[in-house]
């Protein structure tokens, strides 16, 4: 059985942290997610809003790098939950418990200055890091700021 689920949006409002009784920290926030589509009769994009849980070093991430309206991708599974209100009655909810979570955009897009890394590392666990550095010889721009660097030898024949 498969059940992955990918979601790119905005928070909607500051994630909040607690913990549980034993400790293990729990984050829950919800992002407005955008359709792909507009509607026929009005020719606007509908919203979802999705509830969020992220557990243990997710949830700390979460907490300390994203605020209200920083865009955010989000996988994980989705989770239904039966439980009985107040009145009595059944509910159901549905949510998404996230296993990684990566910024969506830059700090500096987020609040208009320079980006600077978080101390420590670039997300959660398995969440983004930055590109490696390109191997010693391997991309080497001229003074005159070229782009790419002159083929040393070229034997004129084609690689395919």
């Amino acid at each position: 059985m498969l059940n992955r689920i990918i979601l790119m949006g905005r928070l909607t409002r500051d994630p909040e942290l607690r913990h549980t009784q034993t400790g293990t920290p729990v984050a829950s926030f919800s992002l407005a997610v955008d359709r792909d589509f507009k509607d026929k009769t009005t020719g606007e994009k509908s919203t979802d809003f999705i509830d969020i849980v992220a557990w243990r070093q997710t949830a700390e991430f979460v907490s300390r790098y994203f605020t209200k309206g920083r865009l955010a991708v989000v996988e994980g599974r989705l989770q239904l939950r039966d439980w009985t209100d107040r009145d009595g009655n059944k509910r159901r909810s549905a949510e998404v418990v996230a296993e990684n979570v990566y910024f969506g955009d830059s700090k500096r897009d987020a609040e208009g200055g320079a980006y600077a890394a978080p101390s420590g590392g670039y997300g959660a666990p398995g969440g983004y890091a930055p590109p490696p550095a390109p191997a010693s010889g391997a991309y080497a721009p001229s003074a005159a700021g070229d782009q790419f660097a002159e083929l040393s030898e070229d034997d004129g024949e084609l690689p395919f």
